[in-house]
Parts: structure tokens; sequence; C-alpha cells
């Protein structure tokens, strides 16, 4: 290669779909093959897509994949799949999603609902996980923010009017604008493609039904949160809780909260929302990087590196 042309190549992000669990994902993969594995998963109401600027920043000492779970971005499930939208199932798809890829060795970033479902998935198998990097992604009862208010009466009460109070409050173009906005301190640097794009996939046939069953099943993963705490305590993997300190949904106990168990956990906060990859990548990418090689999961030929 033209040596000129190196100095400025970009690793190049390829698309596939895989069959697993009767689903079949979508992801975005960059990097080397034989390079330690970081698995991104995304959160709500996005997709793979939102590790866009984040996924060839990595790349170069990496292979990095982000899937798409089922209900959102491109993962399609067949409709005599029968599935049943639950962070349990999730997860399961989740898990048969790296065995198709042959991932036994991972470094997991996990964003809202991308952690339960990767909390899920490290207590199943903690041999597996060489570092986790939470970015928004919760698992103390104290980090989750007055955002949450009516959700938590559609827990307590699933009836018919609150689950359409949900629906229409934040289902909608400019909830999920919102969610990529508030607490950006020039919310016209936010892309909008980004909150476009989920808008659009969530007026899919059928989708907000979907986000509404997942919206009630949340609950489950606050129940699990004591055990999400002993997989912590117990295996004791580095973590990275790197946070957008504005974020209404998730806020910074949540972050300082993995110290109760990982005392060694690093935090770092950043002055941006819940979407902190739309105005902060730069400075998560430099995070991650120094993070991963300090814990020995950055760097081939170190013991316990991710494969």
């Amino acid at each position: 290669m033209n040596p000129v042309l190196s100095q400025f190549s970009v690793p190049l992000t390829s698309v596939h779909k895989v069959e697993a669990d009767g689903v079949e994902v979508f992801y975005r993969a960059a990097g080397d093959p034989s390079a330690p594995v970081v698995l991104l998963l995304h959160g709500f109401p996005t997709s793979s897509f939102m590790f866009r600027e984040l996924i060839p920043r990595l790349a170069d000492q990496f292979r990095v994949i982000a899937p798409d779970l089922p209900g959102f971005g491109f993962t399609e499930v067949p409709e005599n799949r029968k599935y049943t939208y639950s962070f349990d199932a999730l997860a399961r798809t989740t898990e048969a999603f790296t065995e198709a890829l042959g991932l036994n060795r991972y470094a997991i970033y996990v964003f809202d609902y991308g952690a339960p479902t990767g909390f899920r998935l490290a207590m199943a198998h903690p041999e597996r996980v060489s570092a986790i990097v939470s970015q928004n992604g919760n698992a103390y009862e104290e980090g989750l923010g007055d955002a949450w208010a009516p959700i938590r009466k559609y827990w307590t009460e699933p009836t018919a009017e609150n689950r359409e109070v949900i629906g229409k409050n934040i289902l909608t173009l400019e909830g999920t604008r919102w969610q990529y906005t508030h607490g950006v301190a020039n919310p016209e640097s936010v892309a909008p493609e980004s909150y476009t794009l989920d808008a659009a996939l969530l007026e899919r046939k059928g989708n907000k039904e979907i986000q509404l069953d997942l919206f009630l099943d949340y609950a489950s993963n606050v129940k699990l949160y004591p055990k999400f705490q002993e997989y912590f305590r117990k295996s004791k993997p580095p973590l990275l809780a790197i946070w957008g300190k504005n974020d209404p949904f998730f806020i910074p106990a949540g972050a300082e909260a993995y110290r109760k168990d990982l005392p060694n956990a690093k935090v770092q906060f950043l002055d941006t929302g819940h979407f902190a990859t739309e105005t902060h990548v730069v400075e998560i990418a430099a995070a991650i990087r120094e993070f991963l090689e300090t814990a020995g999961a950055g760097r081939p030929g170190n013991k316990g590196v991710a494969r």
C-alpha cells in the first residue's frame, strides 16, 4: 500500500447477517479477525448504528463486533419464531450470536439496554469476559433517574392506559430526539440521522408493541441488580464506567456505585447526555483503548487477551 495512503487509512466497517437462536442477526464488524474482541451492545431505541464513529476508532487494535438486538435496527425475527421480547430472550440470542461467530473471549461495551443484556451474558459465562466498559449502562438502584417515573408506574400498574401514556410520550420522533439532545451543551451538534433513523424504525408494524413489552420487562433487570453485583464481586472483571453525567435516565450515582463491588473500577464523567458517543466519541475511544491495555485485554500475546 502507498505509505501516504496507509497513514490516513481508516479500518473498513462491514455489515453482515448470521442466523442465531432462530433470528437473522444483523451486525457490523471491523478489525483483524485475530485481534482481541470488543463486543458492542447498544441500547434503546437505537442499534449498532450508534457505534458508527466508535468502531473505526478501535478497529486498528481490536476486532470490533456490534450486533443489532432483536426488535432493533436491521435484525430480523421471523414471525414463525414466536419470539418473546424480554431481556432474558435478548441475552439468549446474544449468547447464540457470540457462539455462531466463535467468540469465546471478549471485552464488552454495554450501553442502556445493552447493560442488562451483557451482564446476563457475563453471569452465564464469566470466563469469556475479559473486561467491561459501561457507558451509561446501569446495575444499581441509585443509578435510576427521575425520568424513569412513568415507566415505574407502568411496572406497578401495567394497565392499557399507562401503556398508552408511555407509547405517546416516548415512542415518538420528539421523544427520541429528546433522549439524544437532553443534557448536550449544543443540541444542534447531534447528527439528526441518529434519532431520525431510530424513530423511523420504531414506526415499523408491531415495533412499538415490542418496545412497550421491553419497557415492562425492564423491571426484571432491577430485580437482578443484586445478582449482577454478586457477579462483579465474585468474578472481579476490570471495569470502566464512562458516563454522560447529564443523563436523565441513568444518573452519575450509578457510575459511582460500581466501586462498591469493584473498588478498582475506573469512573469517568463526560459533560454530555445519554448518548455520549454522539458528542464525545473521541474521548470515549481514547479511554477504552487505555483501559483495555491496562486491563490486559488490549494487546495480543498478553495473558487473558480477548480473542
